[in-house]
């Protein structure tokens, strides 16, 4: 393979990288498939020559999924700006790289050029820069979905400090955990975030966050929504000040710093089965060739085209397919500040027609949240611009997939339903839209590169097709977790240790007969609500930290919207019944400041006691089929401590 060096010789190569590798046909994706399965090494290096490198890699892959260990294009040298800025200005400084579309629809929009986000970026690390931010250091983000939030993810990935971008969401508590666990050197933020008809004070909540982070030493701000804030003298700073700054001294180019392909690139934190969240560590190279090569391949993005993701950027989702996979592809992609219910349930096809959107990328739950509101807020939308819609964050059932394929799509537009996870990078198993087949509720194909396979409880893999089991990958691919943060031995427990040999996702699944793969929900203590993971163990610790509350235990039940909702059972001391309500809301008011809204329970059944084991475990399988109305199914409840426990729960059960 030749070396390849600067950046220009990329430019000059080629305009558009990807058609190189873009999958446009069912027997390009079963050759693309083999060969990556033959020969993994001869594949990536082949795909990740297209990108711009100061150094070739020495060796493509190193792995052993019993010590967690995986790295790809050892020793290779780049910057993963300058693949989604620089590479681009030659031919592209004038396209649309970033579209912002505000909350408030009669606000003015944004649109930033390739030339003009990498100006933004670059004096925004020199920002961070002259504030004795410096490679390595950690930096968390805590903005609202406002152009200013994607300028700060890339200039922290600019200079090699590691972002870690925080969902708006979360509570205080949940942010100072966070940034303790990450030993944060500083955070980035607004006055406010609009959120539909609500103001969020996310500069408040750093402030109360940062009473138990003692590590953040700056505090960036930026105005937003132009909320009184309190400023800490010698630690907080004005965003736009800063800037103007750079002008003044004339500091507004900053070259990239040059970065291992295995050095990481960001953190970020996730539920699991233990209550401490999880720092989720992704390095450059292969995150990188991983969110490019799926954006291109799974949307079969085409250029000129205008990606439009409702996720939020402090999800997975958002940072794969907002910013760092359309912008190594050349792409434009819209970034959008609100919900789709405000002003009306309509926004999002506003926005399609206004744009002239092609790619649609959003979550069951809004899909089937829109439903609710029926077609009078589609009706009269020209959304003849799309060319795919896709759905992200949880398995979508029936209903909501024919209701987008035929009120949404016209019976027209292909679906893509793809599973993936933070820990994946980028999307594994996925129909390629208009290539290869679809299938309602069904994820389809993995990807090339991924080699996935389905094992029963004691880990004996499933052979054939028409069969069900625990989903497991049983090779790396480029974008796989390299670890968590500071703690590499939870990274192997977690994820390597179940089924030796293999990566355990988590989820159940069905392979059917035509070797189609549907993803089936959680089989851990892990639970799946809204597209949002969150770990039982973090609920069932907020709810206990409440002062009445001697012991808790929540799972999983269907629900209409959220795709699973929260059932917690509650063992209170004294008598909750006579201020049942009131002490139900307490509870709530809890566990929001102990995690955030998101992780509010949507039942409380107050109980007298658990199912448990002789030995003391709670037995979450008889409850979950008591929040399912399983009642039939419970199963044998004679080895319990006390049967009588279940007759009880199920009579007091909430409807």
């Amino acid at each position: 393979m030749h070396k390849i060096c600067a950046c220009l010789t990329i430019f000059e190569k080629t305009k558009f990288m990807f058609q190189s590798y873009q999958i446009q046909s069912k027997e390009a994706y079963e050759k693309a498939y083999l060969n990556s399965i033959q020969d993994p090494e001869a594949f990536w290096s082949e795909i990740a020559s297209n990108f711009s490198w100061h150094k070739k890699w020495d060796s493509v892959l190193e792995w052993d999924f019993k010590t967690a260990h995986t790295q790809w294009f050892i020793g290779g040298e780049l910057n993963i700006t300058e693949n989604c800025l620089d590479r681009h200005l030659p031919d592209n400084k004038d396209v649309a790289a970033l579209i912002w579309e505000p909350n408030d629809p009669s606000s003015p929009n944004v649109t930033l050029t390739y030339g003009e986000l990498h100006a933004e970026v670059m004096k925004f690390a020199n920002v961070l820069k002259n504030n004795g931010i410096k490679k390595g250091d950690r930096v968390c983000i805590y903005m609202g979905m406002i152009p200013q939030l994607a300028i700060a993810t890339l200039a922290c990935a600019r200079i090699g400090a590691i972002h870690s971008v925080i969902f708006g969401g979360f509570s205080a508590q949940s942010i100072a955990d966070r940034l303790e666990d990450a030993a944060a050197v500083a955070v980035i933020t607004c006055d406010g975030a609009n959120r539909g008809a609500k103001t969020i004070p996310l500069k408040s909540v750093i402030d109360d966050a940062l009473v138990a982070a003692h590590s953040v030493k700056t505090v960036i701000v930026y105005a937003h929504t132009h909320t009184a804030v309190s400023m800490h003298k010698g630690r907080d700073i004005w965003w736009d000040e800063e800037m103007n700054r750079m002008d003044e001294l004339g500091l507004i180019t900053c070259d990239a710093e040059v970065m291992d392909a295995e050095d990481p690139l960001f953190i970020l934190y996730t539920s699991g089965s233990t209550g401490k969240p999880k720092g989720v560590v992704h390095s450059i190279a292969g995150y990188m060739i991983w969110a490019n090569y799926t954006f291109v391949n799974v949307f079969q993005y085409q250029p000129g085209q205008i990606h439009f993701c409702t996720a939020d950027i402090g999800w997975i989702t958002g940072h794969s397919y907002i910013i760092y996979g359309p912008l190594s592809a050349g792409a434009t992609t819209l970034m959008f500040e609100g919900i789709p219910t405000y002003p009306n349930a309509g926004r999002f096809w506003e926005i399609v027609e206004k744009y002239k959107v092609n790619i649609l990328y959003t979550a069951p739950t809004a899909i089937r949240s829109l439903m609710c509101f029926g077609e009078e807020h589609v009706n009269g939308k020209n959304m003849d611009s799309l060319t795919v819609l896709g759905t992200v964050g949880e398995p979508i059932n029936e209903e909501a997939w024919n209701w987008y394929n035929e009120v949404i799509g016209k019976k027209n537009v292909p679906i893509v339903d793809t599973w993936w996870q933070t820990e994946t990078g980028g999307i594994l198993i996925s129909n390629l839209a208009g290539v290869t087949e679809a299938k309602a509720t069904f994820a389809t194909l993995p990807l090339p590169g991924v080699q996935p396979v389905l094992v029963d409880e004691a880990g004996k893999v499933l052979e054939g097709n028409g069969v069900s089991g625990n989903l497991c990958i049983q090779f790396p691919w480029p974008g796989i977790i390299r670890t968590t943060f500071g703690d590499h031995e939870r990274c192997i427990q977690t994820y390597f240790s179940t089924y030796k040999g293999l990566y355990f996702t988590g989820d159940g699944c069905l392979r059917d007969e035509n070797g189609l793969y549907r993803i089936t929900g959680r089989v851990d203590d892990v639970l799946n609500v809204s597209g949002h993971r969150i770990g039982t163990a973090e609920v069932e610790n907020a709810l206990n930290s409440h002062t009445g509350v001697i012991e808790s235990a929540v799972v999983g039940f269907p629900h209409d919207i959220k795709g699973q909702g929260i059932y917690a059972f509650v063992i209170y001391q004294g008598h909750a019944e006579d201020r049942e309500s009131l002490t139900r809301q307490d509870i709530l008011l809890t566990v929001t400041r102990e995690i955030g809204a998101i992780a509010k329970p949507d039942k409380i059944q107050f109980v007298k006691g658990l199912p448990k084991t002789r030995s003391g475990k709670i037995m979450r399988r008889i409850l979950r089929k008591i929040a399912e109305n399983e009642l039939g199914n419970i199963g044998d409840t004679s080895t319990l401590l006390d049967p009588s426990v279940v007759d009880e729960i199920i009579v007091g059960r909430l409807a």
